[in-house]
């Protein structure tokens, strides 16, 4: 089963994607910021899935540290912020995505699916 660090600040949005990934076959680890989700990094993940703009330990700095750690680790932005969006894709690890929000749950989980079979 593909494992999912999912990082996101907004309660309601994490609980949300967490059901849907799950839903969709996926093993989710939820956490509330970008420090949290730092505590765990050491694990094996098949994604990231990352807000940007997070209190604490950024989206873009997380997304580093996690690339550092396993090359290759495909990694997603998502954002309400469309400036944000555009500075991610040049700040992020190479072969990131970025995803504006609203988003629709359907949309995250293909998006999903692609980058994880890629």
């Amino acid at each position: 089963m593909p494992r999912i660090l999912l990082a996101e600040d907004d309660d309601s949005l994490r609980g949300f994607l967490t059901r849907a990934l799950e839903r969709a076959g996926y093993e989710v680890t939820a956490c509330a910021d970008g420090e949290e989700a730092q505590a765990v990094l050491e694990q094996n993940w098949d994604l990231l899935l990352t807000d940007i703009v997070m209190p604490g330990v950024d989206g873009i700095e997380l997304a580093r540290q996690a690339a550092a750690r396993h090359p290759g680790l495909r990694i997603m932005f998502i954002t309400g912020f469309a400036a944000v969006a555009l500075a991610a894709g040049d700040q992020g690890p190479p072969g990131s995505k970025v995803l504006s929000k609203p988003i629709h749950l359907r949309e995250i989980v293909s998006e999903v699916e692609r980058m994880v079979a890629a």
